[in-house]
């Protein structure tokens, strides 16, 4: 008799959703809630990558291939359920198996919660990373945190931002293995002694860092890579003394002051006590990761001064940057290798990506804080940074000025390559924020332009958008995007024309439907005009606002006019210490209220912000959108993953020149980009003009209407704030790229107009955006920074 409690590999998938239902979830059909059926297909699918899981790993031991390990404090991985069936194929299979049975597959699917492990752009592109190292066939582990509550839950009250626990680890996680006997003390505080002629740091606190392993399967499951995530745990889980003693509360107190490692991403560190704890989360997850690294290096090799040759490990941004002073701290202290040696072997396995041109966004902490959290690698610090000196006496840059220790020029110093993430950003970030650093190490900055995954991002993301490309050109673009240049001369088809059209109508409806159920009723057939990204005023949501409003006057003043219906589409959070970006979701929500309410003008124009962005919700809005904004300002956006997804699904894109939104223009053609605003440098001398903001305001009237429509209250508050911003040092210039990002607005509508001429551009931004693919961009890390080979079986 065939054994019925465990799902074997050569079971159909639908025997082993059947088993799993009853033998792991203790359910039968016939009770079986949508959640249920949900994780017995998690696991089932899971099931079926734990093979290619387990001979990837054989295979890095086998062929004792070099390493990559990504260190990131975010992985913002969404949902992986329907990321893996797309990726082992089995998307058909689960098709079929649940209509049989009455249910939608995707609303099976859609019942998975976000993993909550990021925030933005950054873990974004980690994830993206993660998955085309496998589909590439990498060896590779992802390490960060395994945050219970995430970010936070985004909701509004009258308009307000407000900020709820993430609850994603609530219920059962699929697909996570907890090891139990991979976890490592990591200690802060304490006292450095020298014991002879070794130096020894003996932490007043520690807490353990214990793993839990996600496999993260690629394209067609020939590889599969491991997102290692930490959690922290006292090493003392309970004081029963203190509970018998009545103390009941304080009995946990280990156990809590613990776990606040590994709550919150982001906690706010506004205050002393929110640093030190960012500073303990950035420390433990590296820490951890680096004792882990050193261990399975240790199990293969005798001579550590191979590591460069068989370990890359790549920082994403300065949150892990810690990490330099940390490898040379083990590798002296618990290694015994010499002080120069051991900076020499960290530098040749560490690379460093900057995502940021703004010197307030590179990390530092009060040499007091390193000092009490970190005293050995204080230490350690001032050792590299008189290293430095010694080498480049004429240097003008310090890591340790200013009372503080300054994480940027740490983590360029010990890591042997710096890379930006788009071409501009790249060669700004030499002649900006690492000038002094780039002088002296002329060769050490690379350019690794950001990508994203076709898979998640169109494949699974655009399903009808997916098999229209098949039907035509076939699916082998799935994994060599820049395929996709195949369809460029579909764009003068008339019958495929009429096809993507569709496609994208269908998508919209999809999104109005959504929409309508959250209380908002938009027209499909209205153009779809959407901004989504983290608020930030250099992101300029209030520029694309203060243009809404100064729209909806112009209409309000011709309600019968030949007026283009649109909705305009925000989401993003502010993170919860920013005053200034959450007074922007304020204003941008009070302008719906009174916009979406207005009998004269509701029919052309509406304002949409649907709460708590995330992956899954950027899977609804991209494949709808037909006008991406990307409308930083110019010298500000590192590069930019979002405004990659918006082309590749056939949104033409309204935007500066900024980040990568250079690169798209090059691509797909200026004729299909809607420029407008400042270069980078009209920025910088824009803004030494003498109250630059009031001649703009002065200059415009639409924009002087929009702003005394905002100060006379019309949409319920004044927004002083944000007035006085603009009207005053206006640093983002927000005021001195509004007429042209109006002209350019109405050029758009105008485009749109004559649909067919419009649904060609948007083919050719298609077309021609296979570049962007991830695949491409991991390829270039393994040539010019890791030295890394493929590896696939």
């Amino acid at each position: 008799m065939k054994d019925m409690t465990i799902p074997r590999p050569g079971d159909t998938l639908a025997d082993a959703i059947r088993q799993h239902l009853k033998f792991s979830l203790g359910k039968s059909s016939d009770v079986a809630t949508l959640t249920d059926w949900r994780m017995a297909l998690s696991l089932a699918v899971r099931d079926r990558i734990v093979d290619p899981w387990f001979a990837s790993t054989r295979a890095a031991y086998d062929k004792q291939g070099k390493r990559v390990y990504y260190l990131s404090m975010e992985f913002l991985i969404g949902r992986l359920l329907e990321d893996a069936t797309v990726n082992l194929g089995l998307m058909d299979e689960v098709t079929e198996f649940f209509q049989s049975r009455g249910l939608d597959a995707r609303k099976v699917m859609q019942d998975e919660p976000d993993a909550a492990l990021g925030n933005g752009g950054l873990g974004r592109l980690a994830a993206c990373f993660l998955e085309s190292m496998s589909t590439v066939g990498c060896p590779a582990y992802g390490y960060g945190i395994r945050y219970e509550h995430g970010l936070f839950r985004q909701s509004f009250d009258r308009g307000r931002q407000m900020e709820g626990p993430e609850d994603w680890l609530t219920e059962a996680h699929a697909w996570e293995y907890e090891r139990t006997e991979a976890q490592y003390r990591i200690g802060f505080g304490g006292q450095v002694k020298q014991l002879g002629d070794r130096t020894v740091w003996q932490p007043a606190e520690t807490v353990l860092a214990r793993a839990y392993d996600t496999p993260m399967i690629g394209w067609q499951g020939r590889w599969a890579n491991t997102l290692r995530l930490w959690s922290a745990r006292p090493e003392t889980v309970f004081d029963l003394g203190r509970f018998n003693a009545g103390d009941y509360y304080g009995a946990a107190e280990p156990e809590n002051l613990a776990r606040t490692i590994s709550r919150v991403l982001y906690p706010d560190d506004t205050t002393e006590d929110g640093k030190r704890l960012r500073l303990k989360q950035e420390f433990f997850f590296t820490a951890a990761s680096l004792r882990d690294i050193l261990r399975r290096f240790d199990s293969e090799y005798d001579d550590l001064k191979l590591l460069p040759e068989k370990v890359a490990i790549q920082l994403n941004d300065t949150h892990p940057a810690i990490a330099g002073p940390e490898l040379v701290r083990l590798l002296v202290d618990e290694k015994g290798m010499a002080f120069e040696d051991a900076v020499t072997v960290a530098q040749g396995c560490l690379g460093y990506t900057n995502h940021t041109l703004l010197p307030e966004a590179l990390e530092r902490w009060s040499v007091k804080l390193m000092t009490d959290l970190l005293p050995r690698h204080m230490q350690i610090i001032e050792m590299i940074d008189a290293m430095h000196k010694n080498a480049h006496p004429d240097r003008k840059v310090e890591m340790i000025g200013g009372g503080d220790v300054q994480m940027g020029p740490i983590a360029f110093f010990m890591a042997h390559k710096v890379n930006g993430v788009s071409a501009l950003h790249t060669e700004l970030m030499k002649e900006t924020v690492f000038a002094e650093l780039n002088r002296l190490h002329p060769n050490r900055i690379v350019n690794e332009t950001n990508g994203i995954t076709p898979r998640r991002w169109v494949l699974g993301a655009n399903p009808r958008l997916s098999r229209l490309v098949t039907d035509a050109i076939g699916d082998g673009w799935v994994d060599d995007l820049e395929r996709l240049q195949e369809i460029e001369p579909l764009a003068d088809d008339s019958s495929f024309r009429d096809a993507y059209d569709a496609a994208k109508r269908a998508n919209k409806a999809d999104l109005a439907a959504y929409l309508g159920q959250r209380g908002l009723s938009v027209d499909p057939d209205a153009m779809f005009d959407v901004q989504i990204k983290r608020i930030h005023e250099y992101k300029r949501q209030h520029l694309n606002i203060l243009q809404t409003i100064a729209l909806w006057q112009e209409m309000k003043d011709a309600p019968q006019g030949n007026w283009l219906p649109q909705v305009k589409i925000f989401a993003g959070k502010a993170a919860p210490g920013y005053v200034f970006a959450k007074e922007i979701i304020h204003l941008i929500n009070a302008v719906a209220e009174v916009i979406n309410a207005d009998p004269d003008t509701s029919h052309l124009l509406k304002v949409a912000y649907p709460a708590n962005y995330n992956v899954s919700l950027a899977e609804r809005l991209i494949p709808a959108a037909e006008v991406s904004q990307q409308i930083s300002t110019a010298g500000k956006e590192a590069s930019g993953t979002g405004n990659m997804k918006f082309a590749l699904n056939g949104a033409l894109t309204i935007g500066t020149l900024d980040g990568a939104n250079v690169e798209i223009r090059e691509l797909v053609g200026a004729e299909n980009f809607f420029l407008f605003g400042m270069t980078a440098p009209e920025v910088v001398a824009r803004r030494e003009v003498a109250e630059h903001a009031k001649k703009a305001i002065a200059a415009d009237p639409r924009l002087k209407r929009a702003m005394d429509a905002i100060e006379a209250g019309i949409f319920g508050e004044r927004f002083p704030s944000i007035i006085e911003n603009l009207m005053g040092h206006d640093y983002f210039c927000v005021t001195s790229d509004f007429s042209d990002y109006w002209r350019a607005s109405r050029e758009l509508e105008v485009a749109y107009r004559d649909r067919a001429e419009w649904t060609r551009m948007a083919i050719l931004n298609t077309a021609r955006s296979g570049w962007f693919s991830s695949d491409r961009t991991i390829r270039g890390y393994m040539a010019d920074i890791w030295g890394a080979e493929a590896l696939t079986i």
